[in-house]
């Protein structure tokens, strides 16, 4: 792992080819798409965890498919490698899930999945929304660490704009650096990125925060500490509005 060098925007260290590589050789399953931390002893409930608290997050926004909650009609999940978050949470609360994810590999799986609609084959960088569709929900997580920042403003621009103007939410879901500042991975060819980072990519966007709050339930069980991992619920931005509910 390597921190800030010289000469450049740490982003720019990112390559899409390695980092495409890198998720090709990962088992299409729950432990490959966590990179490991299910088998390791303390661990073994962490997307329970995680699937648990989005849940919890979403049902703070007013979705869900309890106590009074409204369902949402079309859901879009980014990065959805074998569709963890989409069979795990989505589903429960959409009635129809589009899927983008660059490795056939592990969308296999969810073709012809009740509820799964479109499935996008195709990096975030080079998605664009099908022309007339809104989605109600868009949910991101634990892969925008492989854009660029320009990438990750234009894939949220796009999103904003794929965004149903009555109520519907962006949801970024991902670790945090601790470092104070942004961390480079060359084992994925990935960021980690800062708060303050995210908060100003979200606002070059055009998005504001309308809730946010730290994933809990995921504290030291092991020798291995995880990073903090930190929801954004995102709205296109309105003027004289600025609204960030953090826990």
């Amino acid at each position: 792992m390597s921190t800030p060098g010289v000469g450049g925007p740490l982003d720019a260290s990112i390559n899409s080819q390695d980092g495409r590589k890198y998720w090709e050789g990962v088992d299409a399953d729950i432990n490959g798409m966590l990179g490991g931390i299910p088998s390791v002893a303390g661990y073994s409930n962490i997307s329970k965890v995680d699937l648990q608290g989005s849940r919890s997050f979403l049902a703070k926004l007013g979705i869900g498919s309890k106590n009074g909650r409204r369902k949402v009609a079309k859901a879009l999940e980014g990065g959805a490698g074998i569709g963890r978050v989409t069979e795990g949470l989505l589903l429960e609360v959409a009635d129809e899930v589009d899927i983008i994810e660059p490795l056939a590999k592990f969308t296999a799986v969810l073709q012809n999945k009740p509820g799964v609609r479109n499935i996008f084959n195709v990096g975030l960088e080079g998605w664009c929304p099908t022309e007339g569709t809104q989605y109600d929900l868009i949910w991101t997580q634990w892969c925008v660490g492989h854009l660029t920042d320009k990438q990750l403003v234009a894939y949220l621009e796009r999103c904003r704009e794929a965004l149903n103007p009555d109520g519907g939410i962006i949801v970024v879901k991902e670790n945090l650096s601790t470092s104070g500042f942004d961390v480079f991975d060359d084992t994925d060819s990935s960021v980690t990125r800062e708060d303050g980072k995210f908060l100003s990519l979200f606002d070059q966007a055009g998005l504001r925060v309308a809730r946010t709050e730290i994933q809990k339930g995921m504290a030291v069980r092991s020798a291995i500490k995880l990073l903090p991992v930190r929801s954004y619920a995102l709205k296109p931005k309105v003027e004289h509005e600025s609204i960030q509910r953090r826990e």
